[in-house]
Order: structure tokens, then C-alpha cells, then sequence
């Protein structure tokens, strides 16, 4: 199948948050652009992210921030130099939405929503210019002149192509495919020899072997607050970090498990398993904690005397039955070591449908420094289908606007290159 259409300026392959931010480099610059998506309308996924209160990004200091990135931040670092965190609170009020640092450290819009943001940021791209075309899903490659990219779409009216000199594709990972990011792209840039790493889930819960018929009834979706946890990596590599989890029927989940789930994730596909460490009772001392097991108890039960003097009860108390043998509840000392560090053995990660993100994607080693792809000049690649991650707090959402930006400003100049010497 030829082209149908050859279009005067680039395409955008994906409307979220990377496709729309790319989108806005070029049309600035008064380059026409066409943005194509799966889904009825724009930024699906950035609307669910949002709906309990959009994180755009995180307040902490830059170099604790670039530290998020893990093995990838050398690759990521130059973008979110030249547009940061204050870079995007900025660029959020020129779209007329104020910003505020809650006390976690997180940013949020002054009303908490994503839509109204949406809202004005495609207003503001539809008035430079750039056209939308919903429900394309990409469906592979097309002939195309000379110097030129023309890509196949599956539409309500059967299939179309497009082509342009100049391509970003911005399709996500795999995570929440029924928002359009689904992974069929990894398909079409193999086919033309483009190195992708595996997607896997990040940002995910894990299973346990079992939980019991009681844990599960009584206790899936409850909290476990001020706590912390803590585990390490094949090689040693530490991580130890205070929040919140949420047991669920077949493991764990949560902001905590979140921020650990690289390395959990990463030690269960090379051992098997990996264990995490909660610490039940983060706000005190394992010498307070052992003070207070030990302390003498007179007529009361033992789960009164836990609840009345450590104010440990509900899941907390649920998940030390669920792991202790009964042995240890007759052991002061065994069982304050207990409640301070708690082996809870993780065997699988989350499908990763499940996944907040995705980790894996197109390797670096595939991208030159504009996010162009060595084996198909003119095709330029951003947000979260490079094979990068970073925990929630607003890091994803910013590295896939700074990536997009360097995404965009390349495709812009590649454009204005080749339109020169053709």
C-alpha cells in the first residue's frame, strides 16, 4: 500500500503527554503537524493519572531528583537539565495553571485536575495550528518517496496511510492497554531492525506464593501506613525507604512497593524470588519496640496487649500471623524483631497491563542524542516506549515532557535540514 496522503510538515504518533509535548516544539516553530492516536481523544491515560490529583512533578532538589532515574539517568539527565521540574511548573502556568508542593514533596495543579490542563494545552495546539486524527491505530509501514516515512493506520473507514519527512513516535509502554498504549508498536520497529528491549511492568504490585483463605478474605485492599521497607538487589545495590503499602489478595501493592519495584522486579528474574523487609512500626526504635513486647501483659491477650501498647492491630497484626510461626508469638525478642523487620517473600511481579509503566522500550543504543533512530533517519522516538523508568512522584510524567522536547526540537531541525538540500 502507497501513501494516500504526503503531508506538508511531520507526524506524531501517539496524543499523550510526549506526542502532544513534541507536537508543540515543532508546531512553535510554525512547522504544520499531524498528530495521530488509537483512542477517540487525546491524553486518555494523562486524564486517569490524573484522577485522584495529577502529579506533574516533584519539588525535591535536582540532584536528589536525577537520582530517581536509576542506571538510566546518565541517558535522561541532559533533558531534564534543559527542562526540569521548575522548567514545567512554568510551562503549566503559561496554561494558565497554577502549581503548589504538597507536603510529600509532590506537585500538583492548585485544583488537583488534569482536564482543565488538557483542555488548554489542546486548545492552545490546535490554535498553532496542529490537526488531530483520532482513532488511527498505527498498523505498520507503507512505500513512501525518497527521504520520506509513511506509516499505515487502521481507521473507522478502513485502512489509510500518511507519510512526511519527518516522524515522532510517542506510543507508550504496555501498561493500561485499554488507554491505547498496548505495545503493537515493538512489532513494526523490529520489523526494520530497530532494537527493543522486552517490555516488562514497573511501577507494579507482586505476588507472594500464598495467602491464606483469611488474609484474603479479611484483609485484601487494607493499608499498611508508616512503615518501611527494605531489600537489596543481586548486586548488593541497597534500597530502604519509609510510606504505605496495600496488601491484596495475591501479594502486595502501593507507593512503597512502587518505588522498590525495579529492583524487586529485577532480583525475582535472576534468583527466583526476592524478599522485602517491611518494617511494621517505622516511627519507633526496635529498643521501644522490644521495651513494649517484653513489657508484663497480666490477664490480657497478646493481640490486646499489641494493639493497647504499640497500637498494632488490623493488617499489620493479620500479615505477622500470616507469616510468623506460632513459636515466635511466644518470644518477646523473636517477635519484636518481627515487627521491626518482617521477610515478606515476593515470586512474581503484576501482568504488566497492571503496571503503572513500563520499563524496556527502544535502547538508547538505537537513538542518537536527538532521540532519532540510527537504522531509520527522520523517525524520532519519546516518552515512555524508550527503555528508561522512574518510580510515581512525578518523575515519568516529567522525563517524558523533557524527552519529548529534545524529540521535537530534533525532528524540527532534521525537517529544516533535509527541506534545505532536497
Amino acid at each position: 500500500m502507497t501513501h494516500d496522503e504526503m503531508l506538508p510538515g511531520a507526524m506524531v504518533v501517539g496524543a499523550g503527554p510526549a506526542g502532544l509535548m513534541a507536537a508543540e516544539v515543532m508546531a512553535q516553530a510554525g512547522l504544520p503537524v499531524d498528530v495521530f492516536d488509537a483512542m477517540p481523544s487525546a491524553g486518555r491515560k494523562f486524564l486517569i493519572a490524573g484522577k485522584g490529583g495529577l502529579n506533574l512533578t516533584h519539588g525535591e532538589p535536582l540532584e536528589p531528583f536525577l537520582s530517581r532515574y536509576g542506571r538510566r539517568r546518565t541517558a535522561v539527565e541532559p533533558w531534564l537539565r534543559a527542562f526540569g521540574p521548575e522548567a514545567l511548573r512554568d510551562w503549566a502556568r503559561g496554561l494558565g495553571v497554577e502549581t503548589f508542593v504538597g507536603s510529600s514533596g509532590r506537585v500538583f495543579p492548585v485544583d488537583l485536575k488534569a482536564a482543565p490542563l488538557l483542555r488548554a494545552w489542546l486548545h492552545r495546539l490546535r490554535a498553532q495550528g496542529v490537526r488531530f486524527h483520532m482513532r488511527h491505530r498505527w498498523a505498520g509501514w507503507a512505500e513512501a518517496p525518497a527521504g520520506a516515512h509513511a506509516l499505515r493506520f487502521s481507521t473507522p473507514v478502513g485502512e489509510r496511510a500518511f507519510g512526511a519527512r519527518v516522524v515522532v513516535l510517542a506510543l507508550g509502554g504496555a501498561s493500561w492497554p485499554q488507554l491505547g498504549s498496548d505495545g503493537a508498536w515493538v512489532a513494526h520497529l523490529a520489523e526494520r531492525g530497530v532494537a527493543v528491549a522486552p517490555l516488562q511492568p514497573a511501577n507494579c504490585g507482586f505476588d507472594v506464593a500464598a495467602w491464606s483463605e483469611h488474609l484474603k478474605t479479611r484483609f485484601a485492599g487494607a493499608p499498611l501506613k508508616n512503615i518501611a521497607l527494605r531489600c537489596s538487589a543481586p548486586d548488593g545495590r541497597p534500597f530502604a525507604q519509609r510510606g504505605e503499602a496495600v496488601l491484596t489478595a495475591t501479594g502486595l501493592e502501593g507507593q512503597l512497593v512502587y518505588a522498590a519495584s525495579a529492583l524487586l522486579r529485577d532480583t525475582i528474574a535472576a534468583q527466583g524470588q526476592a524478599v522485602a523487609t517491611l518494617d511494621l512500626l517505622a516511627d519507633h526504635s526496635a529498643d521501644w519496640v522490644a521495651a513494649e513486647v517484653a513489657r508484663p501483659r497480666g490477664s490480657r491477650s497478646l493481640s490486646t496487649h499489641l494493639k493497647t501498647r504499640l497500637k498494632l492491630d488490623g493488617a499489620k497484626a493479620a500479615l505477622l500471623h500470616e507469616l510468623l510461626p506460632r513459636e515466635a508469638f511466644a518470644d518477646p525478642a523473636a517477635l519484636a524483631a518481627a515487627i521491626k523487620a518482617l521477610p515478606v517473600t515476593l515470586v512474581a511481579a503484576r501482568p504488566v497491563a497492571e503496571a503503572i509503566s513500563t520499563a524496556g522500550g527502544v535502547v538508547f543504543d538505537a537513538l542518537d542524542e536527538r532521540l532519532m533512530l540510527r537504522a531509520l533517519p527522520g523517525i524520532f522516538c519519546a516518552g515512555e516506549m524508550l527503555d528508561w523508568e522512574a518510580p510515581t512522584g512525578g518523575y515519568l510524567l516529567t522525563a517524558c515532557f523533557a524527552g519529548a522536547k529534545v524529540a521535537g526540537a530534533g525532528a524540527l531541525a532534521y525537517h529544516n535540514a533535509s527541506s534545505r538540500s532536497a
